[in-house]
């Protein structure tokens, strides 16, 4: 594992060549467990102590918590993400001798207003480090501020919208939270890639996006219609719903007016059922390609007699042999364990994402931590240190590297075309019609 700038930065090359020679094998695996070795007078940890420490007593275990979507409509996407934070901390161990204690897993009901409730519950516990969440970006523009203004990291592994972290172009998004981080994609790449086979692949010049004004699909949709316009594309209207509407006909009409060729839906369930229901029987829309993104490329979504023959971008899940270095694990491994454990298969295709987000968590607070008698001090500066600049961790999802607004996954999107029914969602997934890397 390369050494992160913001470790070069601190204490210079030399020390950070130290530090890292004592934590890297011979194949340059991490190997965990005692403290890196340093000379007697150096730090031998990230952080400076700036933003307070937590001390952890001997029998006493490190804190962090998980916040995602578990009940409710879209517990299909937030619940892979909770369980692999279960799997990733089982796998991971203890650190420093200090076992991991999850608390009573939190739900941040894919809203601004769950987000706010679970990070007050949070913060009010000044022992926990750091936060795997939130699996919806919505969910984030509340809970973000809060968790990181108490010294805290919060590292999702659902979370798209550009706002929380930036436009790609060195400007941080309106959400943008110091201490913000996540392995899932910016919404910029997918808005860009549906765009591309939009207009070459499927030689579509005229479409419209469909949003509910929820931070991730309002985003989403923007960033389709801008990319498909640089395309060369007509974007004949971008239009909201509300989530709880269910006769869709009356928006449906007003888009069909301009005759777009295909329709984009960055939508949740069960909005996108209704869409997917409705709009074939509306004049004007009987020949429209529907297309969808990640939030509805879920199995109950896919199982849908409306949804077969659909388009959907989401991230490129073809992981291969990519094993987790802090674990060892592959995707096989984790899918079995899953398996297993839930006596069902991941319903939505993040899973990846929050497993390598937990990992990235634990290896930040065992970076930032040394122990001080029987006692581990995680310096909460040091966790973000660790994250800031990180480069070259390799995860399930591939090569990890966190930019300076928090974004640290993996690019790649492909689209899939849905072969129709329950029996065949796993050759929907593997049924893929269209891969961008930007």
């Amino acid at each position: 594992m390369p050494a992160s700038s913001s470790c070069v930065r601190r204490w210079g090359a030399l020390l950070c060549a130290v530090m890292l020679a004592a934590a890297c094998g011979a194949e340059g695996e991490v190997t965990r467990g005692a403290p890196p070795a340093a000379p007697a007078d150096a730090v031998s940890h990230f952080g400076d102590g700036s933003l307070g420490v937590v001390r952890v007593e001997p029998g006493e275990a490190v804190q962090i918590r998980s916040l995602n979507a578990i009940t409710g409509d879209v517990a299909f996407f937030g619940l892979p993400i909770a369980r692999s934070v279960v799997l990733a901390i089982g796998d991971y161990g203890p650190i420093h001798g200090f076992d991991v204690d999850l608390g009573a897993e939190l739900d941040d009901l894919c809203s601004n207003d769950g987000g706010q409730a679970a990070a007050q519950t949070i913060v009010a516990d000044r022992d926990v480090i750091g936060v795997v969440g939130t699996s919806c970006s919505g969910a984030a523009v509340a809970a973000a501020p809060l968790i990181t203004a108490a010294g805290m990291v919060l590292i999702s592994g659902g979370n798209t919208s550009p706002a929380l972290t930036s436009d790609l172009m060195g400007n941080p998004g309106p959400n943008r939270s110091t201490g913000y981080y996540r392995t899932a994609h910016n919404d910029l790449f997918q808005g860009a890639a549906m765009a591309e086979f939009v207009f070459d692949e499927l030689g579509i010049d005229a479409a419209a996006a469909l949003h509910d004004g929820d931070p991730y699909t309002q985003g989403l949709a923007q960033a389709f219609a801008d990319a498909f316009e640089r395309e060369g594309g007509t974007v004949t209207g971008v239009s909201a719903v509300n989530k709880d509407d269910t006769d869709m006909v009356p928006v449906l009409t007003e888009i069909a007016a301009g005759g777009p060729g295909a329709l984009f839906l960055p939508l949740f369930q069960p909005a996108g059922d209704f869409i997917a229901d409705q709009a074939p029987g509306v004049p004007g829309l009987e020949d429209t390609v529907l297309v969808a993104a990640d939030s509805l490329l879920t199995s109950d979504y896919l199982a849908l007699p409306q949804t077969a023959g659909m388009y959907f971008s989401g991230p490129d899940t073809r992981f291969g042999g990519n094993r987790n270095q802090s674990t060892g694990r592959t995707a096989g491994d984790f899918l079995a364990a899953y398996e297993a454990r839930y006596g069902e298969a991941p319903a939505s295709t993040f899973w990846a994402y929050g497993y390598d987000a937990t990992t990235l968590l634990l290896e930040a607070v065992e970076a930032a931590s040394y122990l001080d008698g029987g006692a581990l001090i995680v310096d909460r500066q040091g966790v973000r240190d660790f994250l800031d600049g990180l480069e070259g961790y390799r995860g399930l999802i591939g090569v990890i590297g966190c930019d300076d607004f928090g974004d640290c996954g993996v690019a790649r999107i492909t689209v899939v075309r849905n072969l129709g029914g329950a029996e065949n969602i796993e050759a929907t997934l593997e049924n893929i019609v269209f891969s961008f890397a930007p």
